[in-house]
Formats: structure tokens, sequence, C-alpha cells
């Protein structure tokens, strides 16, 4: 709920900018001065690790906790399977191992696969029309793009069961099943032996996809599948995008840690998130990294540090330091697809990096990097000169605000890790999104256009929680600039409408309301 605060009451100091002194030991957060740490944290075996594994370090593999869990109890039928254990669940689904239960009839059928349950039973409306699209995108991309280094989909399901709402109307595909997946194999803290040859796969993977004209947009260890035979597949294609020229538009939803810094500027509509190939390469490049060395590429103890190293990578204020445990064969490759800027990363295209990906897996030394590919590199980077220049003052300030016209699209759009304030209710209309604080709405660096004119309706606080590392949370804001006149607090993790009787003109993270 939105809590208002009496006027002229003190408030908890607000979260300084970046390049500021004052921020919470041990984050790095905004301080390119601070200490980094002697070593990037390596992924935990799970509670009562290896030990000297500091307790502090999340999981890097970019695991997913599962609020969309579903039960599905064990032996319950749908088409000609029986579903058996769980194998695993994330954000919007759960994946169940299952065994053909009657005699095929149609297309043949394995005896054993995976069912994905996409839940839509007891949602609201507005969630309702967001995972029947997540489902929609999924089935389509797996429909249309049948190659060897994507899981294999055989059909499509529906439940039809009154009787348990929970599950009644749930999307179920039932898909080629796998023996394991990359971040359970990363889970044990080991670097896998056969790590260069699995990511020769996925970058096959990518290069099938990209060539068949999809984004991924959500690759990770978790979405990497392991089969029978050791090979790998890519899998779980919620937030994948088709092409449509050089961009796609997904969901508003990323792994923070595989995310490149340019999506947390990318342009948010209301078909969602503008994405490019170029987010795949990076994620490839941060995956590559984990899976050689053990180590995130870029230093904190948290998502929302890393997210903040991420931040001065891309605008110049820090270099990119790669683990001295990375082979020398990888460092080119894994350099090139963590470059800071999507212009940057568009020559090396997955087609392009699969021939030196193979060669350093098979132990060789890559052949140099394409002349012609980096005469494209330094043309581009030439042609957007005048444009960064343009945007210097914006990007030297940490900030860049998320807007766009009015669209169908409501609190969804919010990026995760910003607050969110909307010129309609419930998340409608306009929206301005920040990372950070915002001084001065209109005059600022960081402006909100339709501020001026109308009070925001709405608002969300989409940032990270205590338990992500974050130590400024809940987000003030004021009726004037410099963080003056005091109106109200919204609580992290909190949407809500607002009376839209004030005018906003600045904000501030603060510790708590």
């Amino acid at each position: 709920m939105e809590h208002r605060l009496p006027r002229g009451q003190t408030a908890p100091q607000a979260r300084p900018r970046h390049g500021r002194s004052g921020t919470a030991p041990g984050r790095q957060e905004g301080d390119p001065g601070l200490p980094r740490p002697a070593l990037r944290p390596r992924p935990r075996a799970g509670p009562g690790g290896p030990p000297g594994r500091p307790d502090r370090y999340a999981p890097l593999t970019g695991r997913a906790g599962a609020p969309g869990a579903l039960t599905v109890p064990p032996g319950y039928r749908i088409g000609a399977w029986a579903v058996g254990h769980l194998l695993g669940a994330g954000a919007f689904g759960s994946v169940y191992a299952a065994r053909r239960a009657e005699p095929e009839q149609g297309p043949p059928l394995p005896a054993r696969a995976a069912l994905k349950f996409l839940p839509t039973g007891t949602r609201t409306p507005r969630q309702l029309r967001h995972l029947s699209e997540l489902a929609e995108r999924e089935t389509e991309v797996l429909r249309r793009v049948r190659t060897p280094r994507l899981i294999r989909l055989y059909e499509v399901l529906t439940v039809d069961d009154p009787g348990r709402p929970e599950l009644d109307g749930a999307t179920v595909l039932v898909l080629e099943e796998a023996a394991g997946s990359l971040d359970a194999l990363l889970a044990g803290g080991a670097v896998p032996q056969a790590g260069p040859a699995l990511l020769a796969q996925v970058c096959e993977g990518l290069d099938q996809l990209h060539g068949a004209g999809w984004v991924h947009g959500d690759l990770k260890p978790g979405n990497v599948l392991l089969m029978a035979d050791g090979t790998a597949r890519l899998g779980d294609f919620n937030m994948a995008a088709e092409l449509e020229g050089t961009h796609a538009y997904s969901p508003a939803f990323a792994t923070p840690d595989y995310t490149p810094p340019d999506q947390f500027w990318a342009e948010v509509g209301e078909r969602g998130t503008k994405i490019r190939p170029t987010a795949d390469i990076w994620a490839f490049g941060v995956l590559a990294h984990v899976v050689l060395t053990g180590y995130l590429p870029l230093p904190g103890g948290t998502p929302a540090a890393r997210r903040d190293a991420a931040l001065r990578y891309a605008r110049g204020q820090e270099e990119l330091r790669l683990s001295a445990e990375l082979p020398e064969h990888w460092r080119d490759i894994v350099q090139d697809c963590l470059a800071r800027r999507h212009e940057d990363r568009a020559a090396y295209t997955a087609a392009a990096l699969l021939g030196r990906v193979r060669a350093a897996a098979a132990g060789r030394a890559p052949a140099p990097r394409d002349p012609s590919a980096s005469r494209r590199r330094r043309a581009l980077i030439a042609a957007g000169t005048a444009a960064l220049a343009g945007l210097g003052a914006v990007w030297g300030s940490g900030l860049l605000p998320l807007w766009h016209s009015a669209g169908e699209a409501g609190y969804e759009r919010c990026r995760r890790g910003a607050v969110c304030f909307f010129s309609e209710e419930n998340g409608r209309g306009e929206m301005c999104s920040w990372v950070d604080g915002g001084a001065d709405w209109i005059n600022g660096p960081t402006p909100c256009p339709w501020s001026s004119r109308e009070a925001p309706r709405s608002v969300y606080n989409n940032g990270f929680d205590l338990t992500e590392g974050a130590s400024q949370v809940d987000v003030l804001y004021y009726g004037q600039p410099a963080r003056q006149e005091m109106l109200g607090c919204v609580k992290v993790g909190t949407r809500t409408n607002l009376s839209g009787t004030y005018r906003l003109r600045s904000h501030a993270w603060v510790p708590h309301c």
C-alpha cells in the first residue's frame, strides 16, 4: 500500500548516486573506488557447500525461485501421459517426468517425456493474459524451429479439470526428456570437464535459433538442458521473440546476471522490451566465463551489486577484468561477447563465433578475428560517437529513465530493479522508470517528460529487496525537486494506485519507509 508521510517529517538518508561515498559496505554500489573482492564468488553446492565459500554469495548459475510452481499429483493423467516426479520449477511453470500410459495414436510418441505445466488457473485476468502470452511464445518457437540443439516438442495439451482449479486450463508442453541441466552440473562447485564441448553445442543452438529468426532472451545455465548422452539442448523459450528486422520484442523479465547493460535502458513499449540477438551473445559470454572458471565476470556478492558493476563498465568507468583462470583460447571470445555496447557486439554473431568456439573447445587457438568484422566494428563505433556524445551527460549520471507512450501493457513493463511511475491507474498509460534516484524529474539529466503536465496515477517498486543484497529498498517521492516536500513512500514489491492529485518532481531510494 502507499505510505503517506506528514510534511516535514525527517526521512532516512537517500541512496547516494553512482560515484558518491556512503554506499553500504561490501556492495561496491556506484563507487568504482571501493576495493574489489580478491576472488569472484563461485557457485555453491547448496547449504553447507564446500568449505571456503563465503555464505553471503548467492549461487551464480541463474537459478530462480518458483513462485509459479504447480503441484501435480503423481499418476495424474493428461492426454496419453501419466505424471511422475517433479523435475524442476521456475517462475512461470513446473516440469514433471512422465511416462506414456496409453498406446500410440497418431504421430509416434516416446515412452518417456517431460511435461511442462504453464499455469493459467486461479489468476487475475491480467495474469492470465501474461501467462497465456508466455505459453504461446514457447509453443510457437518450438513448433516452428526444429533443430538438433533445441529441445524437441512432441505435442501441446490443455488441462480440462474444473475439480482442480489450480490446474484447470493449464497449457502442457510435452517435451523431450532431459537427464539434467547445466545449472545442476555447475552446482557441484567444480569446473565441468565437458564444459568447453557443451559451450560449443550451446553456440550451435544459438546459431540455429538466430538463423531461424528468433532471439532466446533468457540464456543461462538453468535453460541449458543436458541429455542422457551428455549433449546439450537449449530449452525454456518463455522469453523467446521472433525478429522483426534487426530486433524483436520480449517480456520485460530477465535474469540480471545474464542481461547486457544496454538492456537496462532498452526501449519498453506495449509489446514488451526491444531486444536483439546481441543480448544472447552477452549471455553466452557470461555463461562461458561461469562454465570455464566457476566465476561470474563482474564483481559483487549480490545481483544488485553486479548490476551496478555492469552499468559502470558500460559507461567506461571500469574495465572488464576477466578471471585469471579463464583459458587463454577463450579470452578473446569472452571479451568480444562482453563488449560494452550492442553496436560493439553486433559483429560477433553466433554464426561468426561458432568456428572460434569450436576451435577453443578442441584446445586449439581460434582463428584471428575477422578483419572485415573489425573494420565494421570500428565503423559502427565511429558512427555512434556523435550519438553517444549527446547521451554523455545521461550516461555519466548513471541513470536513464525508461518512458514510452500509452499502451495496453501494465505493471509488467517495469524492469526488475527499478521503480516505475505511470500516468494512469494499474500500471497503464505512459511510464517513467529509474534504477536509481531522480533529483529533478523535469530539468534534471534524467527527465520524465509527461510528469510536467500530469500527475502519476500508479507506481510499482520492483527494486531488489534485502534478501538480494540491496540496502536501499523503499522509495520516497516528493512534490519538489531536490527531494523537497515529501509526499509519500512505496515499499519494495508494492504496486499501487496513487490519488493523482499531486505532481511529483523527485524521488529517492531509502532503507525503509
